[in-house]
């Protein structure tokens, strides 16, 4: 009985520990959140304005850009999965690897060649671990992105779509990545990149002959120039910042549920080692009273 209720003390410790590394997580988590969500907030302003730019170029002239033109036979398709670099997050890796490899099958189905490139450890683990190639993986950048770390993965991508599919290139770019929704809620999205996608524009315009007319200075051609590769790296950056956000998000809300479980386990087996001492103690006092009525017997 002694050495049952050591066991249920040293289990009670044991989850006393756990408890206050997995509430620490959830302060230092819940303190990063706020942070991580308002660079978000302050990144969308701009990527909503150079969306709306490039739609305007794109959609009202007629000139063929690389980064704009559906190419006609898409023989290769790149796939970017935004993961983290640290676990204890709950199901955001695994859910935003789920939807990538969802997308691979699709996109296989449809005759093209998939290749990957990875930005947090978790996914570069996820396909070392299966033996699983990638052309391209960046670590140690998921907590804190940079708009740096937006401008080296944008420019090689935009260098692997300049390419042809022969030479090693891709023909189409695809993001995957986890969106904050709250703190509660984050959900994976796919936003093909390249080519540019008009998520703004004509399309709210029911009466085509009312559009207004534009004029480019110097060309439109130029400004194309200009404007696709800041779109494409504002939209990455947006992309690690929501990942980022969510990653807090999620390991905030798993680390609640760490320190919940933790104190129902410290109150179960607190209760299983006082039960244990009653027993003990009922014990002892059995052994006493028949003792002492041996020796009145006799």
């Amino acid at each position: 009985m002694a050495a049952q209720l050591r066991v249920y003390r040293q289990r009670i410790r044991s989850a006393q520990t756990t408890k206050k590394i997995t509430r620490a997580m959830e302060l230092i988590s819940a303190s990063r959140i706020y942070k991580a969500q308002a660079r978000v907030q302050a990144s969308a302003p701009y990527t909503r304005a150079i969306t709306r730019a490039v739609s305007a170029v794109a959609t009202h002239s007629n000139v063929s850009h690389l980064l704009t033109t559906e190419p006609e036979n898409v023989q290769r398709a790149a796939v970017v999965i935004f993961s983290s670099d640290r676990g204890l997050a709950g199901a955001f890796n695994s859910q935003v690897i789920r939807e990538a490899l969802e997308l691979e099958s699709l996109l296989i189905s449809q005759g093209k060649e998939v290749v990957f490139y990875l930005v947090g450890r978790k996914a570069v683990g996820f396909f070392a671990f299966r033996k699983r190639s990638s052309i391209r993986d960046w670590v140690g950048i998921t907590d804190s992105p940079a708009f740096d770390n937006a401008l080296e993965i944008g420019e090689e991508l935009v260098a692997a779509f300049s390419k042809d599919a022969a030479e090693g290139g891709v023909d189409e770019i695809h993001i995957v990545y986890n969106r904050f929704v709250s703190m509660l809620v984050q959900t994976p999205r796919v936003v093909r990149l390249l080519p540019l996608e008009l998520v703004e524009g004509v399309d709210a315009v029911e009466d085509k002959s009312t559009l207004p007319l534009y004029e480019f200075e110097p060309d439109a051609s130029t400004v194309l120039d200009a404007l696709l590769p800041a779109y494409i790296h504002s939209r990455l950056y947006n992309a690690l910042l929501e990942s980022a956000a969510a990653k807090h998000a999620a390991t905030q809300k798993a680390m609640k549920s760490a320190s919940d479980n933790a104190d129902k386990l410290i109150t179960n087996y607190t209760r299983l080692a006082n039960n244990a001492r009653q027993s003990e103690i009922t014990q002892q006092i059995s052994e006493i009273v028949g003792g002492a009525d041996a020796l009145a017997t006799k």
